[in-house]
């Protein structure tokens, strides 16, 4: 069955498409991008579009969030890692690759959705799908704005397709005008009910007003709004289900589960709609990247623990963590696990995390104690005890604990010490002396030259 995510070859047919490029545009092909932004099926196209740029966003995920944080380490560069080795030691500068091809991915893929909300209001399409394909670009543009938010803090923003020149007078956002943009989009969609439940055949994955409810929620926490993702939270609560057995997720025969609300969706039978193996070894003697401290964080009888284990993958030489394990296509050589980005145990420890922030509680018994340990208990252990978690710290400790435990390799550490104010803490444990400037990462120096103007886009201090 075809999944969304199945478009690059249907946008390329129609000439708007790069590997690095969509809907690019010159004078000379401007009417013709216009005329294409009549019917549903354009629109349909064009958002999916957004979605497949999503697709090439999930290297950032392990380069700048898990190497970043504890989780994952690189002894030493080779050739070809020296930007992740200084990601990962902390001694990244505005040259560094990953970061320039990240600012530039993140930046097309916001093109590509105000591509489609620059026109979509004055179009003569069903009213109801109308509002899904709207919502689908702001929720696009408002996740990927809120993931450079999170790696760069203020960055230049927009809401509709600029020029060049227009472009070069863009200055940095406010912290107030982030918050602004990312949650007033996301607000907007939960507001006007936008989006769908749920969805069916080959509308699966798509993203649904869950989806953006979670997000929305994440962005509230992120800026300090407790009381604002509790609320939104607990109306969440039930809507989603933990799977029994933590592997159940994972299983790529086991695709649009009842605990997954939003996944990056891949196709390992579709020409360039598969993907390389994630986090492989040819040999289980190999190193792995894992830091000692994620191996030495779970107990034997957490179920979560095998998931971090390898198995070989049959008729080739790799090894495949059990987590991201599937076998390789045949004809295309390519896997088709999809990069989970939402999912409930998410929302249940960010329910958690809104409670505890607002007030601490010594009741076993109370909400955020109770969904911390649904996550906790899923993984087969023993609940935990209130009164082993003293104080508000205590329990925040703990939830970034159980948050270190169910989501390694999903792209989470980095931002959740950043935003739990352990990051320095955590870092230094691995030998790591950083400063409070390095939380966010310096703004690549091509965006720098580029704009050439201080008073618009500025580096990030002490870089």
């Amino acid at each position: 069955m075809k999944k969304i995510n199945i478009i690059l070859s249907i946008v390329a047919a129609v000439s708007l498409v790069s590997c690095n490029k969509f809907f690019e545009l010159t004078p000379d092909t401007e009417v013709a991008v216009d005329n294409m932004y009549k019917t549903a099926s354009d629109f349909d196209i064009a958002v999916k579009g957004c979605y497949a740029k999503l697709q090439g966003q999930v290297s950032y995920y392990t380069e700048l969030c898990e190497y970043r944080s504890d989780n994952m380490y690189l002894s030493a560069p080779t050739a070809g890692t020296q930007d992740r080795y200084d990601i990962d030691q902390f001694k990244d500068n505005s040259s560094n690759g990953i970061l320039e091809d990240a600012w530039a991915n993140f930046n097309n893929g916001v093109y590509r959705c105000n591509m489609v909300l620059d026109r979509i209001d004055n179009a003569s399409i069903d009213e109801t799908l109308k509002k899904q394909y709207k919502a689908e670009a702001l929720f696009i543009r408002a996740y990927t704005y809120f993931n450079m938010y999170r790696l760069w803090g203020g960055v230049p923003t927009t809401r509709k397709v600029v020029t060049v020149a227009e472009s070069l007078k863009i200055g940095r956002s406010s912290e107030e005008q982030m918050y602004d943009f990312i949650a007033g989009d996301l607000k907007d969609i939960v507001d006007n009910n936008m989006l769908p439940a749920s969805y069916a055949g080959a509308d699966m994955g798509r993203i649904t007003l869950g989806a953006a409810k979670a997000l929305l929620a994440k962005v509230y926490l992120t800026f300090g709004k407790n009381q604002e993702a509790a609320t939104l939270l607990s109306g969440m609560i039930g809507s989603y289900e933990l799977l029994p057995n933590i592997a159940d997720v994972f299983d790529v025969a086991n695709k649009d589960n009842k605990e997954i609300i939003f996944a990056v969706k891949f196709n390992k039978t579709v020409t360039g709609e598969g993907h390389g193996a994630w986090f492989s070894v040819s040999n289980l003697s190999d190193d792995s990247g894992r830091s000692t401290i994620l191996k030495n964080l779970y107990e034997d009888t957490d179920a979560r623990k095998a998931l971090l284990e390898y198995k070989k993958v049959d008729g080739v030489n790799v090894y495949l963590m059990n987590k991201f394990y599937d076998s390789r296509d045949a004809t295309n050589l390519t896997y088709g696990n999809d990069q989970v980005i939402l999912r409930y145990a998410d929302v249940l420890l960010m329910y958690a995390e809104a409670l505890n922030n607002i007030s601490y509680s010594n009741a076993q018994d109370s909400e955020q104690m109770k969904a911390l340990n649904a996550v906790h208990t899923r993984a087969g252990l023993a609940p935990l005890d209130i009164t082993t978690i003293p104080n508000q710290d205590a329990f925040r400790r703990a939830i970034c604990k159980e948050r270190q435990m169910e989501f390694p390799y999903e792209g989470q550490r980095w931002f959740d010490v950043v935003r739990m104010g352990y990051a320095q803490e955590f870092a230094a444990a691995e030998g790591h002396d950083i400063q409070n400037y390095q939380l966010l990462y310096p703004i690549p120096n091509t965006e720098l030259e580029r704009i050439n103007d201080t008073s618009l886009l500025w580096q990030n201090p002490n870089y």
